[in-house]
């Protein structure tokens, strides 16, 4: 019996019908089979619903997604009810239990409350429970927002430790460039690394309704591979396939897992925390940092840039402005500007009882790869 956990995400554009917004049923009865056949089989699903507002409009007769974030807010409220009724009938005569999970971004950046949804989805899954997450768009404001439910998906799949994370578009596969424009655009079966898309044209949602599109599902993918899951892009019409792509098949694009970041906490840090600002390293704290896993010290600091305080997370750069890593930073950045080159034993001077053992510690620094998240 397999006991790997499998995060799923569905688009609108899969969940709803593109002129009318209205519920794909027949998408939707077949994501519920599945997801309840791989519970059987021992797996543990988690279940990322777009749709809420898509369907909050259509129970509203909006024909366009609302601008304002009062309108959205009140449109999702009503879509998400409507959308958790359908799934829960559908589970329901599968005799599946369900249950509801909806997240801010702040939730991901508290560290208590990112505690406590991890400890709430283990408990779920270990009760054999479907966990089916979506932001809380009703509460949520712009500065603290996902974006999209892509983000929100490796997240999760970060959050929960997952083996996979399945990405279900509209379309079935990643290509070389946006196959409804150019003809000669090919199919990308794998991915090693996704640096190696740097130069790769993507396009945007087509839907009316979502609010991702190719690009976002890429940096999706750089989050959950970089926390060791495996990420596939694959098509949302045809939600059994994700049971062909566990037994093997060539199916949709497959993103390879990346070396793990070594704690929970430090993938917190790299991956949940929003950074305040930029800290300047010069050639030799970045030797010591990137090389040395050593701790960032004061001296080594050149400028910093954005106001933070003590406990924020901070993007830490090169001289040339590359990010090499993230971390939880001791000082605020009015502190630190005074102490910018200064060796530790002449900071209490500067800063009294202020003064902190370090800038960042490595305990609360991780590096990035080539700069990217």
């Amino acid at each position: 019996m397999d006991s790997q956990t499998l995060v799923v995400k569905i688009g609108t554009s899969s969940l709803t019908h593109p002129q009318s917004g209205d519920l794909s049923l027949s998408t939707l009865a077949s994501l519920v089979e599945t997801l309840t056949r791989l519970r059987r089989r021992g797996y543990r699903p988690v279940l990322v619903s777009s749709g809420a507002v898509g369907v909050g409009c259509a129970r509203l007769g909006l024909s366009d997604r609302p601008r304002r974030l009062a309108t959205k807010q009140a449109v999702a409220a009503v879509g998400q009810g409507r959308l958790m009724r359908v799934y829960d009938d559908l589970f329901t005569s599968l005799q599946q239990p369900i249950a509801q999970i909806l997240l801010t971004r702040q939730d991901f950046v508290r560290r208590n409350s990112y505690v406590n949804a991890y400890n709430t989805f283990q408990e779920l899954l270990r009760l054999g429970i479907v966990p089916i997450v979506n932001e809380n768009d009703t509460i949520a404001t712009d500065e603290l927002k996902f974006g999209d439910n892509d983000t929100l998906s490796a997240l999760v799949a970060s959050l929960v430790e997952a083996d996979w994370l399945f990405l279900l578009t509209d379309v079935d596969r990643l290509y070389s460039a946006d196959p409804n424009r150019d003809p000669n655009a090919k199919p990308i079966s794998r991915v090693g690394h996704l640096n190696d898309l740097d130069n790769l044209e993507v396009g945007n949602s087509r839907s009316g309704w979502g609010t991702g599109g190719m690009q976002t599902k890429i940096s999706a993918a750089r989050i959950a591979t970089e926390s060791g899951v495996r990420t596939v892009i694959a098509s949302g019409n045809v939600p059994a396939n994700i049971e062909k792509i566990l037994a093997g098949e060539e199916l949709g694009t497959h993103f390879e897992p990346q070396v793990k970041t070594e704690t929970a906490r430090k993938r917190w840090i790299a991956h949940s925390l929003i950074p305040h600002g930029k800290i300047y390293l010069d050639s030799g704290a970045t030797i010591a940092v990137c090389e040395g896993g050593k701790s960032l010290l004061a001296a080594g600091v050149v400028k910093i840039d954005g106001d933070f305080q003590a406990d924020d997370a901070v993007t830490l750069c090169d001289l040339s402005d590359r990010e090499i890593g993230r971390g939880v930073i001791n000082y605020n950045s009015r502190d630190l500007a005074k102490i910018c080159g200064v060796r530790s034993e002449q900071i209490p001077e500067i800063l009294g009882d202020r003064a902190r053992d370090t800038v960042v510690h490595r305990d609360n620094l991780v590096l990035l790869d080539r700069g990217q998240v």
